[in-house]
């Protein structure tokens, strides 16, 4: 393979990165859309292409092209895509926040389906650093006790919408979630996500996603509290009666081996 990049196209049914560049193409104005994109990308599994097989927890080296005067790190968001475009080659699957924070600070820029895709692009370095620093924003936590829950009203159909995309990928961390209107001691109102049935030590994690979300639909930060409940706890059953309900996905069953290399945001591979 030549670095020209240069590969022939690879039928692969479309993809939510594909569907998100799409929608940013067709706007090139819309921030929404553009926020859209980068979050589609930071939550997907992207396969890197490297110079050598991974060793353990050595660091990686990606294999690195120049275009002008900046160079990138390839990335697609299918192996049906990377083998198109490079063959067998070593290769290392890791989600989207993970290669931002690998990649944070380096100055390499990022390709993504160059060549075998519609959602081709070339993310400058500005834009990884920018997307390390939006995933990096952490919530506020407050305290507060719950008065009356309400029914959710008035919220942006974009949120409710990323919301349901971002809870998809809790894997098994908590068994639902309820969205819903919640009225405070001494009058402040507010909308409450209300997990119920979460794994303990998973409420960092949890309190994030859902941070994010508000982030990547443009709502204003601060616009949506989080909580935690036991199944026994009597909160629950008002959040049943007025909360608008989201069943989690079941945690995946694997192996007892470690998981894949890089799927862990907490532990990125090291850049070599």
């Amino acid at each position: 393979m030549s670095d020209d990049l240069t590969a022939s196209p690879t039928a692969v049914l479309e993809t939510a990165i594909d569907r998100a560049h799409a929608a940013m193409t067709a706007a090139p104005e819309d921030d929404n859309t553009r926020l859209r994109f980068y979050e589609r990308v930071a939550d997907a599994e992207l396969f890197l292409l490297l110079e050598e097989e991974p060793q353990g927890d050595s660091p990686v080296t990606p294999r690195i092209f120049p275009v002008e005067d900046t160079q990138f790190v390839l990335v697609f968001d299918r192996e049906e895509r990377l083998a198109a475009f490079a063959g067998a080659v070593p290769y290392v699957a890791l989600s989207g926040r993970s290669l931002a924070q690998m990649l944070s600070g380096s100055g390499l820029g990022l390709g993504l389906n160059l060549t075998v895709a519609p959602s081709e692009m070339l993310l400058p370095p500005e834009a990884v650093e920018w997307l390390t620093e939006t995933l990096g924003a952490a919530p506020t936590e407050t305290e507060g006790t719950p008065e009356e829950i309400t029914p959710p009203h008035g919220l942006p159909e974009s949120l409710v919408t990323a919301l349901d995309q971002k809870l998809a990928i809790t894997g098994g961390l908590a068994r639902l979630a309820y969205l819903a209107g919640v009225s405070y001691q001494g009058g402040t109102k507010s909308h409450i996500l209300a997990f119920v049935d979460h794994v303990p030590g998973s409420e960092g994690a949890l309190a994030k996603l859902v941070s994010e979300a508000l982030i990547f639909s443009g709502v204003e930060a601060g616009a949506l509290d989080v909580a935690f409940f036991r199944p026994s706890d009597p909160a629950c059953a008002a959040l049943a009666r007025h909360g608008l309900r989201f069943d989690l996905p079941e945690p995946e069953v694997s192996g007892a081996g470690p998981s894949a290399p890089g799927m862990d945001p907490s532990s990125p591979p090291k850049l070599r």
